[in-house]
């Protein structure tokens, strides 16, 4: 049996051990913030309101949907496996936001050029890789935005007139993280890094 001093130093242990790695959680999402490349992307709204968290817009961008015919290696079986990873090499435009020019499963074969970055993100099992005109819908983990409530639906609506834009903040690995909902040249709402 346990004795009381036994199990205080066990919870000690085990509290430590979780606040650690939330910190750690927190210190990788902080530092994709700080130090990843900025880029940004147009979004279309989908859906402006969550019951249990408030309001938030579901974002759809030109790499949400991405042709077969943009991915330089399909595999051979040609269906995705489960949580396929796909790297998807972004160029900024005239017009300053960033567009899908090519992607890999996989790792991409080559570094990204200095006006390039690379987005990781995941395709679900299944995905039939056969018909040529067909695209695959990766999920990159920022696809929801959530606003200060009452917000998301005024938002919504101002999306369906002019564009608005999100700026990730992109770690090395292709890992991305929201880091503010712009509207034109204006920043309506930025990630805290903590």
């Amino acid at each position: 049996m346990m004795t009381g001093r036994r199990l205080v130093i066990l919870a000690l242990v085990l509290a430590l051990v979780q606040i650690g790695f939330l910190s750690w959680i927190i210190g990788g999402r902080a530092a994709i913030l700080r130090n990843g490349k900025e880029v940004l992307l147009k979004i279309e709204p989908v859906d402006p309101r969550d019951l249990l968290r408030g309001d938030y817009i579901i974002l759809g961008y030109d790499i949400s949907r991405i042709p077969l015919k943009m991915i330089a290696n399909i595999p051979p079986d040609k269906i995705s496996t489960d949580d396929t990873t796909i790297i998807v090499r972004l160029k900024k435009g005239v017009d300053g936001y960033w567009t899908p020019t090519t992607a890999w499963f996989g790792k991409a074969p080559t570094p990204a050029a200095a006006d390039e970055a690379d987005i990781s993100g995941h395709v679900a099992e299944g995905w039939d890789l056969r018909s040529e005109g067909a695209t695959i819908a990766p999920d990159y983990g920022i696809e929801r935005f959530y606003l200060p409530e009452g917000e998301g639906l005024a938002i919504q609506n101002d999306m369906r007139v002019r564009p608005f834009g999100i700026r990730l903040a992109l770690a090395a690995d292709g890992s991305a993280q929201i880091k503010a909902l712009v509207d034109g040249d204006k920043t309506l709402f930025e990630e805290p890094l903590y």
